[in-house]
């Protein structure tokens, strides 16, 4: 029996802590987060108790924690987790600053403890069949990737301001998407341009940021990738890519909340996509915490590292660039 503690009780900690007390071997003992009312409403809900980091940290019989707190409290968890030699799982991404997050990997590394970074996408049903295809040679040679990645809205103002902007928040997520899909092999970046607008909502100009993003990415091997994004889709959670071969093409589509379509004197109909990444990546978060203790119990490696997460951030930090200077970056 695994005993873990759960930092941070809002939308994406109380998804993980819902699937950590549903997991055989698991235990889940604690839950911590600054604001007592949401961590004493979790622990209920979930049969842990409320505790504080530095208790949960001292604690021998805590093996592991999962950090889903703030993106600005990352890295500090991370290296006292480590140091308190507790194995980790952190939500994406590991620090706003490439520096700190290496440091995370060498303090991780130093401390002989295990850590995973939260990229749920590698472990949706969906895009992770497509791996397994592209990998077993069914289209060939990968050749071309495009992404399209829209939410249904875009965030409080609170988190925009917090979140490093769209680059280095949503599209961190494609950029590891393209990493995993496209450079599997050891293929990497070496040209990067992005551009971006406000075309959404004005106040979102006033904080610095973009809502509405186009990327393209050359690879060392001539590989291409494109990126669309923006905050504002009215249809709901549009997540798709397609990844273009030499001897053909594999699509991944949203997922809806049913399958049926509907065919009358009227037209065809069927259900917009998901409402938001709760619904559509619920079964990629069950995954990727089971793949978290799996890994942890076999001495496997882990799919999604801090080392991922250090690369997946030098692109969305290239990105960011590229967008406000309105040059391309070469690697």
């Amino acid at each position: 029996m695994k005993n873990v503690a759960v930092f941070g009780a809002g939308r994406i900690g109380r998804i993980h802590a819902s699937n950590l007390a549903a997991l055989s071997g698991v235990k889940l003992k604690y839950v911590c987060d600054p604001v007592p009312a949401a961590a004493a409403d979790l622990a209920q809900k979930v049969g842990a108790e409320v505790s504080t980091i530095e208790a949960v940290l001292a604690d021998k019989s805590v093996d592991a924690v999962a950090i889903c707190s703030s993106t600005d409290t990352h890295s500090d968890l991370i290296t006292r987790a480590a140091a308190a030699g507790k194995h980790i799982f952190c939500e994406k991404p590991v620090d706003l600053s490439v520096p700190r997050a290496i440091a995370c990997g060498e303090a991780v590394k130093a401390a002989g403890v295990s850590c995973m970074i939260g990229f749920q996408r590698r472990f949706d049903p969906t895009f992770n069949n497509a791996s397994s295809r592209l990998a077993a040679g069914e289209i060939g040679n990968p050749e071309m990737l495009i992404i399209t990645s829209r939410d249904p809205g875009a965030p409080p103002a609170e988190y925009i301001k917090a979140s490093g902007g769209i680059f280095r928040d949503m599209l961190i997520h494609d950029l590891d998407v393209f990493r995993w899909i496209l450079c599997s092999d050891g293929d990497e970046a070496e040209w990067l341009s992005a551009t971006a607008s406000v075309l959404t909502d004005p106040a979102i100009k006033g904080l610095g940021d973009f809502d509405s993003t186009a990327v393209t990415i050359r690879t060392k091997k001539g590989r291409l990738c494109q990126i669309n994004t923006t905050r504002r889709a009215a249809y709901g959670y549009d997540q798709r890519f397609e990844v273009l071969g030499s001897t053909g093409l594999l699509q991944c589509g949203n997922h809806t909340p049913t399958e049926v379509v509907a065919w009358n004197a009227n037209g065809i109909s069927a259900d917009k996509p998901e409402a938001f990444f709760l619904q559509r990546y619920a079964a990629a978060y069950r995954l990727e915490i089971e793949h978290f203790f799996a890994c942890l119990q076999t001495g496997a490696a882990f799919k999604t590292t801090v080392a991922d997460g250090v690369a997946a951030q030098k692109l969305a930090d290239a990105a960011t660039l590229s967008a406000n200077s309105g040059q391309p970056v070469v690697f």
